[in-house]
């Protein structure tokens, strides 16, 4: 793991690109040429795909997965007896902290407020009315190792938010042509409605606009790989997505005092995810940067994930010395990471130097591995720099704000011939009548009293 001083790291692991803006692998436009008889990029690819779900339906989906996944399937939806056998087979522990997990992200997201408001006054009744999405997709991964603790930071939040209709979609096995049981499980725990077996762009497009066996759905949610993430950006506006989560990243904030074996073992367990993950250290203190970097390569031994480990490690990940802790804050928040961990002394007073990231771990007891799994809030958090604007799952993301309007009398004499104005001086003469036959108003005479100020310019 490289050791890099700040200006080399500003044009290499700090740096910023699009998502998308990659040079598409030689071996993926041959698999394309392959499937589509053209040498189509991924973002052409996932197009078709879409449109022959949207065409075709289950026969569609079918044919994709067994194209794609290697798994033929036979109904589309998981039978509640597959749900109940591998709650009974699923190992008891991992039952129980599935349990653990789905309590907790359960009590955590209880706390958030988000409650419908009415305003009266003289004028009548303003407000809001919050009402719960109506359906809600969730896709679960399930390529290189299945993800039941992402079907529990999705669906449970969106269970708290009173959402009447929750499914889950993840991809087959090629043994059972049924998602892993341990998906399935944390499915029964979560409470959702109904599971459903596909995967990739195919289960974007069957959650975004139905067939004959899967409803069509309000809104998706939940993290994929890059065909995924693309048929997410392709079907955004007929339905609404959660956002467009790219690799997953760590930024660990550390002062001379840090533990090197902790920092070392954060690390590698976000580096292990997958080759484009990236786990950064930023430190005032050489000294600790060399012992970490010999952690890393200490504790790499160890672990089985080892090749995906190297890669990493490799690419987008590395050791930053700063000046001082101040310039590692403010390299932090231009990074604005999807996960933010202080192991510095006192971590609660550098609290405030935190502007952007979707979530920050306060300390060695508080680490990023336990908000993945237990710790309440959701893992789902926003990736590639969106924490400048974006946050991590809550309630907010499966609720709908509906504005009351309710005035009266009174206000319509107060406020209504700024209404017309406005609406004449934006040339809207049927928006301004509306107004006028309410008031009984001239039009002219409304027009010449209440001149609008971009008119005059």
């Amino acid at each position: 793991m490289p050791i890099y001083d700040v200006p080399t790291a500003q044009r290499t692991i700090l740096r910023r690109q699009p998502w998308d803006d990659f040079e598409v692998p030689a071996r993926m436009l041959d698999a394309n040429e392959r499937l589509f008889g053209e040498r189509i990029g991924p973002d052409e690819a996932v197009r078709r795909i879409l449109a022959d779900v949207r065409s075709r339906g289950n026969a569609a989906l079918r044919q994709w997965t067994s194209t794609l996944d290697g798994a033929d399937v036979g109904a589309l939806q998981v039978p509640q007896s597959a749900i109940d056998e591998a709650l009974a087979t699923v190992d008891a522990t991992v039952l129980a902290a599935l349990r653990l997990s789905a309590a907790r992200v359960e009590a955590f997201h209880r706390k958030q407020p988000s409650l419908s408001w009415i305003h009266n006054d003289g004028d009548g009744t303003l407000g809001q009315l919050v009402r719960p999405i109506g359906r809600i997709g969730i896709y679960v991964p399930g390529g290189t190792a299945p993800l039941p603790s992402t079907l529990l930071m999705t669906a449970v939040p969106a269970r708290v938010a009173g959402v009447p209709y929750i499914a889950v979609i993840s991809p087959p096995q090629r043994e059972s042509g049924l998602p892993h049981p341990v998906t399935l499980a944390a499915a029964a725990v979560a409470g959702v409605d109904a599971v459903f077996v596909a995967g990739g762009a195919q289960a974007i497009g069957a959650f975004a606009f139905g067939t004959e066996s899967i409803p069509a759905v309000d809104k998706i949610c939940g993290p994929g790989n890059l065909f995924v993430t693309l048929a997410k950006r392709q079907v955004f506006g007929l339905v609404g997505i959660d956002g467009l989560p790219g690799p997953t990243e760590t930024v660990v904030v550390a002062d001379e005092q840090a533990d090197p074996e902790y920092a070392a073992a954060d690390l590698l367990a976000q580096a292990e995810h997958d080759i484009l993950a990236s786990a950064i250290l930023l430190t005032p203190s050489r000294a600790l940067a060399e012992k970490v970097q010999a952690a890393v390569a200490r504790q790499l031994e160890e672990l089985d994930r080892e090749e995906i480990l190297t890669l990493s490690l490799g690419n987008k990940c590395g050791l930053v010395v700063t000046p001082t802790l101040d310039d590692a804050f403010d390299l932090a928040n231009v990074y604005a990471p999807e996960h933010l961990c202080l192991l510095v002394d006192d971590p609660w007073t550098h609290l405030d130097r935190v502007q952007n990231a979707g979530g920050v771990f306060l300390g060695e007891r508080s680490f990023e591995v336990l908000g993945d799994y237990v710790a309440g809030p959701s893992h789902v958090m926003p990736t590639g720099g969106t924490a400048r604007f974006a946050s991590p799952i809550n309630v907010n993301d499966f609720v709908k704000i509906v504005s009351v309007i309710g005035l009266n009398e009174q206000a319509l004499q107060k406020i209504g011939p700024a209404a017309a104005t406005l609406a004449h001086a934006e040339g809207l003469t049927a928006h301004a009548a509306a107004v006028e036959k309410r008031l009984g108003t001239d039009p002219q005479s409304l027009v010449t009293n209440h001149q609008s100020p971009i008119t005059n310019h």
